[in-house]
């Protein structure tokens, strides 16, 4: 579920609040009108150093006469708070480097559920998703090309993360690693593959895990996996529904999540909850991409280049690690490297997956193994 402006986290009584901020700037916070989303800008420093050599796009000195410019983003929900602070970062280096004023406006929602908006007519300028198949599905409509990932460095994945387990603190279920997930009496929460992308690394994870400890043997994967879903009482539409039914609602005893929404509750409410990195995980690569389509139409690509761009930044990718996510960039990653435990990751170009087109097709397509493992629970 989308929502509009700048998300705290708050559990029980102290639910997530949502506040709009508005400002008589054209850089200001506003709020927006049925697609739920929220733009943002202000200042930041302008310097900016980049993965592999790769620099931002050179421009003019400042012009003063250049019209205000307005860039849509949609995006998967566990990145509101990144991109508020980052799109106030891109707006001061714009201005600063161009003149021009830029507001960026925000949308999200689970992955999958996004990538289907833009198809529908969402008029994205760009899409930072939660994985590479939501961005693929935008090319057979016209959208952007079948080269996308080949626009930006590290396959247009300007920042990583992983999956962990969240759980209440104290642990009373005793919760360590994969396999205590499968235990009678654990109840999981994890969001809906079939709308989520962060649902989709989770259940990838989980059966990587299985397939490891069982010697590669795809029916023994299956029936893990099979196992752990029948103690997932609650499938939410996205991650960050997932989020707030474990920390808000309290339902649940482990929460299946993003490193980076995991850092969030426990940065938030300390007390609470606990962080269990399990033995081995996967490698969850958000893509970014320009929806060429749009704009073209908009006559944004210039802008909208560069704000894809800009994460590959210094700045760039310190408002992602300060925000939980991974950093390309080798001298930002040094600076943060004790923040993020180093664990075995596998990755969906191994070949267990072989890439996100087969596993797609394999895991998540309808009767997929997805399918095949899960039946709703009867209300």
């Amino acid at each position: 579920m989308s929502t509009i402006g700048k998300i705290s986290f708050k559990t029980n009584a102290k639910k997530w609040s949502v506040l709009t901020l508005t400002g008589a700037l054209t850089l200001s916070l506003a709020a927006c009108g049925s697609s739920k989303t929220e733009t943002a800008a202000s200042s930041a420093p302008t310097a900016a150093s980049t993965i592999a050599a790769t620099a931002v796009p050179s421009t003019p000195a400042p012009k003063t006469d250049l019209k205000p410019v307005t860039l849509l983003n949609v995006s998967y929900d566990p990145t509101r708070e990144l991109y508020v602070n980052y799109n106030k970062a891109f707006a001061k280096y714009w201005k600063d480097k161009t003149g021009q004023d830029v507001t960026v406006k925000q949308s999200h929602g689970g992955s999958g559920s996004q990538a289907r908006a833009v198809a529908d007519g969402l008029a994205a300028d760009v899409v930072t998703l939660a994985l590479g198949s939501d961005i693929n599905s935008l090319v057979k409509p016209g959208l952007l090309g079948a080269d996308w990932q080949k626009k930006f460095e590290n396959n247009s994945t300007p920042y990583t993360s992983t999956i962990v387990l969240l759980v209440r603190k104290g642990n009373k279920k005793g919760i360590k690693d994969w396999n205590d997930l499968i235990k009678p009496g654990v109840e999981v929460i994890t969001p809906n593959p079939k709308t989520s992308g962060g649902a989709r690394w989770n259940f990838l994870a989980a059966w990587d895990y299985a397939l490891k400890k069982n010697n590669n043997d795809e029916a023994a994967a299956k029936d893990f996996v099979g196992k752990l879903y029948k103690n997932v009482k609650v499938l939410d539409s996205g991650a960050r529904d997932s989020t707030n039914t474990f920390v808000q609602k309290g339902l649940g005893d482990v929460l299946i999540a993003w490193e980076n929404e995991a850092y969030l509750a426990v940065k938030e409410t300390p007390d609470a909850f606990e962080i269990i990195t399990p033995s081995q995980s996967i490698l969850a690569e958000p893509p970014v991409a320009i929806v060429d389509k749009n704009v073209d139409k908009n006559g944004t690509k210039e802008v909208a280049t560069a704000y894809l761009q800009y994460l590959y930044s210094e700045e760039g990718q310190t408002i992602a690690a300060q925000n939980y996510y991974r950093p390309r960039l080798a001298s930002v990653a040094k600076k943060f490297e004790s923040q993020f435990k180093q664990i075995p990751l596998v990755t969906i170009d191994d070949p267990e997956f072989g890439g996100w087109t087969n596993t797609q097709a394999k895991f998540f397509a309808d009767k997929g193994i997805f399918d095949q493992i899960y039946t709703p629970v009867k209300k």
